[in-house]
């Protein structure tokens, strides 16, 4: 069983795939050669499921940072002898265009150990798990190194210190004097070709320099805010892009499987998928935090995968980073889970659920993407005027819900405010899609939407619009009624519904539950973090509201929560203020990225009234 917090780990990528590091030096969590790949390394899930380390054999202080204006991890240990600094990264290939980061990644993870006082003794410990630990490879000493067989892959550990091997492991104990600079490198080959040779110092020196200075062409070329909180916004976009899958702009959710949103729990979900849900959202936080050729690309992805939806066809809900539609879920038993957290899943059943409201997203994107779009071809015209008319025809049904509730389908209120937002964007888009002579049509539907919405989504006793129609349950989703335009932030019912969540929806630290799962809705077991995206959105809305003092609270409370390389979880534990579910999570950054925009432009918008 992993016990690790999921905090003490740092995310490298190389737009392929991911891995995660522990503050001690380990790579606990790696997937080659795509994100969705099963893992070569996953101690995160389980104590036997392969590893690398590289770390002091005795005590020392640790302190960590990205190299700035990248996605280069710095650790640096200090003992009582010396102090060494470990620099990790996934290597990213050539590229002469930063629009383009990572299109040439060879699918290596390098590592390079300077000693920068004294001397310092560590050891190093290779122990590859291939196929999420199934398999104990055949580990070969050659020049420069070792290969790895077994399984799917062939695996090249390229080290300048000598190895014992046993069992399927590489260890090693060295001692490093100041000055001293010590490079190694992990290759994937695929079954059927033949293995890379190990990497000589210099390639390492090379690819590591390489990846340093791409992060920062990237980050200069794109990251222009300039407003507050602008490092963690920043910071922010660069995780969102080492998020994306370079050959298709698909942004995984995250780059983890079966975190749980509760220790010990069952809400264990497989994140290495693009939700299309995510998409209205993500365009804003990339237009902010990188640029609009990024928000391009991953509108291109969703609405490629989704291309055969229609009004007789369902929009499916998420797809697989390389526009897969087939993510069939199952468990994977022999692995004990973090914290004993069961079942450990890989694939993610959701994808076969009724959710509405991804109808809205789509056509939510494609209205903020409208001036970047410029033309539209005549499929992607039929496509999204399709989606206008299945928002206008499937609206009064039951579905999942934002939250892919896996209870009995029922009437979300989000998912009414997504199909009205389907409609609102096609009636604004309708010149761009040829089809003003349906504009008619869209508003009436969008107009039913609006007063049902109004009717019943309302709850006179709670003073709050709720998360189902005729429920007294509060649902977070319920803000987006305002940061939608459903209803401008100052309505009294809006204000009164803002109330309501910060009040009766709020853990002891002031962060947001999504809902309370006691209700039964979600049809799972056991209880559930606070969920930052809607922390966010609380953040939000009040800005919208004016209320721009406590939106800047609730945004402090937030990021406050952040581990100590920036990156953020999906959930925060209410108990321990522990960080829960997968990570980094996109969400929880999108959600950052658009809060600080939100409160940014309310400040602006007040300033003059100020003066």
């Amino acid at each position: 069983m992993s016990s690790r917090p999921i905090a003490d780990h740092a995310l490298l990528s190389d737009r392929h795939s991911a891995a995660l590091v522990t503050s001690e030096g380990s790579i606990d969590w790696l997937c080659f050669p795509r994100f969705d790949s099963p893992s070569i390394f996953a101690r995160l899930l389980d104590e036997d499921a392969g590893h690398w380390s590289i770390r002091p054999l005795g005590p020392a202080e640790v302190r960590r940072e990205y190299v700035e204006g990248s996605m280069v991890l710095r650790t640096t240990f200090e003992t009582d002898r010396g102090a060494v600094e470990l620099l990790d990264a996934m290597a990213l290939g050539d590229s002469l265009d930063p629009h383009r980061l990572g299109e040439n990644a060879p699918h290596a993870l390098v590592r390079v150990v300077e000693c920068t006082r004294g001397a310092v003794e560590l050891d190093m410990c290779f122990r590859p798990r291939p196929e999420y630990g199934l398999i104990a490879p055949l580990l070969t000493a050659t020049t420069g190194g070792l290969l790895a067989t077994g399984g799917p892959a062939r695996l090249t550990l390229s080290s300048p210190v000598s190895l014992d091997t046993e069992g399927g492991e590489a260890r090693a104990r060295f001692v490093m004097e100041a000055g001293q600079r010590l490079r190694f490198a992990l290759q994937f080959t695929p079954l059927g070709r033949a293995p890379a040779p190990p990497y000589t110092p210099d390639e390492i020196e090379a690819a590591m320099e390489t990846t340093r200075s791409g992060w920062c062409a990237w980050a200069v070329m794109h990251q222009a805010y300039d407003g507050p909180w602008r490092e963690l916004v920043h910071h922010s976009g660069r995780v969102l892009q080492a998020l994306s899958y370079a050959p298709t702009g698909a942004i995984v959710a995250a780059p983890t499987t079966s975190l749980p949103e509760q220790s010990g729990g069952e809400r264990n979900w497989d994140y290495r998928y693009a939700w299309v849900r995510d998409a209205s959202f993500t365009m804003q936080a990339l237009w902010v935090a990188a640029c609009p050729d990024e928000a391009y690309e991953f509108f291109d992805f969703i609405t490629a995968a989704a291309a055969p939806a229609g009004p007789d066809q369902p929009l499916q809900i998420m797809f697989g980073i390389g526009g897969e539609h087939d993510l069939s879920e199952r468990v994977l038993p022999h692995l004990r889970g973090w914290r004993d957290s069961r079942p450990v899943r890989v694939g993610n059943g959701a994808w076969l659920q009724p959710q509405l409201d991804v109808y809205g997203e789509i056509l939510d994107a494609a209205c903020r993407l409208h001036l970047q779009i410029g033309e539209i071809g005549p499929g992607t015209r039929t496509f999204l005027a399709g989606l206008a008319d299945a928002a206008a025809t499937q609206w009064m049904r039951p579905d999942n819900g934002i939250w892919e509730v896996r209870g009995e389908p029922r009437h979300f209120l989000y998912s009414k405010l997504m199909c009205w937002v389907a409609l609102d964007r096609a009636v604004k888009l309708a010149p761009l899609l040829h089809a003003d002579h349906r504009v008619t049509d869209w508003v009436k539907a969008a107009d039913e939407i609006r007063t049902a919405i109004l009717a019943e989504g309302w709850n006179e006793e709670c003073g709050a619009f709720t998360q189902c129609f005729g429920s007294p349950d509060l649902d977070a989703a319920a803000l987006m009624l305002t940061i939608t335009g459903f209803l401008p932030a100052t309505d009294a019912r809006m204000g009164s519904t803002i109330d309501a969540i910060a009040e009766r929806l709020t853990d002891a630290r002031g962060l947001v539950y999504r809902y309370l799962p006691q209700t039964g809705v979600d049809g799972l077991a056991g209880d559930e973090g606070t969920f930052l995206l809607c922390t966010f959105w609380l953040a939000r809305a009040l800005a919208l509201a004016g209320r721009i003092e406590q939106a800047r609270e609730v945004f402090e409370r937030a990021v406050a929560h952040a581990n100590d390389v920036g990156l953020l979880a999906e959930e925060i534990d209410p108990g321990s203020g522990e960080q829960l579910g997968n990570f980094p999570q996109a969400f929880s950054h999108i959600g950052l990225v658009n809060a600080a925009w939100t409160i940014h432009q309310a400040e602006q918008e007040a300033a003059p009234r100020r003066g």
